[in-house]
């Protein structure tokens, strides 16, 4: 099976790339002789780089992939050194944040390492306060003896383990997050409820799958939707159900449905989201942009022969959906190699 899945990757690289036969049939017989003697092959960084490429290409879930060729791939399998395991993941933030101009990259492991968190940058969970999604890691991390201030919005610290030890956290330094303050510049009562976001949403609970390999440790971030935000992240009651507190910031009459103090409230906010990022210097793409780039990348695809998958609930945003043109369409949720790939839950702790 290991060995039909090698195959099949090798031999769409070696066509998607115009790379002769011969040497793709000596590809194909070297990683033939190694499982043979290992049960296991090795990618190299080309291979790599090309299917971690094509692995956001092939993301069902995900609105942006007509950028799917602008990916930093970073092979980092080399590392063994926590210290610089920790320099390099600190690096990632660094380089993908890239004062503001977001730069889409991944960064992968060896299977000798493991990432506990959710995304790099989270913030934490409490039962009064926080983000409720985190709750069981900021749980897991007062069990390794973290201690926080408390609030809203406190940074969750990498959580990794070396070599099957003991788990370990490290602090991020305050000026590694780029953060940005919610603002609206006709609704000045916003700014009072003292929101933020970070600015790289750098998902690290996946699994990278390529031709059979599973690389378990391969964060990897683009830039953020305005809903994801402001629809999600902020007014979902499972997580911080802010809208109540935006609508009366905009003053608007939450005593009734037919007010529509909801919608309102939902639209200014993401508006709100969008020109804060914006006026921070930080990458950000509207809905509507990101609906129009995602045609031009089935567009691309279609000159190419290659078939668009995708998973509508996640690909119609949402906010105004019906407005969008992935809206009024029907995508076949085929998974294809190689992709991205939730991990399956050992227990109830970590992890989007």
């Amino acid at each position: 099976m290991l060995l039909e899945k090698a195959t099949a990757f090798i031999t769409n690289m070696y066509q998607e790339l115009e790379i002769d036969d011969v040497t793709m049939n000596n590809r194909i017989n070297v990683i033939r002789k190694e499982i043979k003697e290992t049960n296991m092959y090795t990618h190299t960084s080309e291979e790599l780089e090309y299917g971690a490429k094509v692995a956001w290409r092939n993301s069902n879930r995900c609105i942006g992939r007509f950028f799917w060729d602008k990916l930093t791939v970073r092979d980092l399998r080399h590392i063994d050194d926590e210290q610089d395991f920790i320099h390099s993941i600190e690096e990632h933030i660094n380089l993908a944040t890239n004062d503001g101009k977001i730069q889409p990259m991944i960064s992968i492991y060896s299977n000798n390492i493991e990432i506990m968190n959710e995304q790099l940058i989270r913030y934490a969970g409490y039962e009064d306060r926080g983000d409720p999604n985190s709750r069981a890691t900021t749980k897991l991390l007062q069990h390794l003896n973290w201690s926080s201030k408390g609030t809203d919005f406190d940074i969750l610290p990498l959580i990794y383990r070396m070599n099957l030890g003991n788990l370990k956290y490290h602090q991020y330094t305050d000026s590694l997050i780029k953060e940005v303050p919610i603002k609206h510049d006709q609704y000045p009562d916003l700014e009072k409820l003292n929101l933020k976001w970070y600015s790289v949403p750098i998902i690290s609970n996946m699994d990278l799958e390529i031709g059979g390999i599973f690389y378990h440790t391969a964060p990897f971030n683009g830039w953020y939707m305005e809903t994801e935000i402001g629809v999600r992240n902020f007014t979902d009651e499972y997580r911080y159900n802010k809208l109540k507190d935006i609508a009366h910031a905009f003053h608007l009459d939450t005593t009734t449905t037919t007010s529509y103090w909801r919608d309102k409230a939902l639209v200014e906010f993401n508006y709100a989201i969008f020109h804060s990022f914006k006026n921070a210097g930080v990458s950000i793409v509207d809905h509507y942009t990101a609906s129009k780039q995602f045609k031009k990348f089935e567009e691309n695809e279609q000159k190419a022969n290659r078939k668009v998958t995708g998973k509508w609930s996640w690909l119609a945003p949402p906010l105004s959906p019906s407005l969008v043109h992935n809206y009024h369409k029907g995508y076949d949720n085929e998974m294809r190699s190689p992709n991205f790939l939730y991990k399956k839950q050992k227990n109830t702790c970590p992890f989007h």
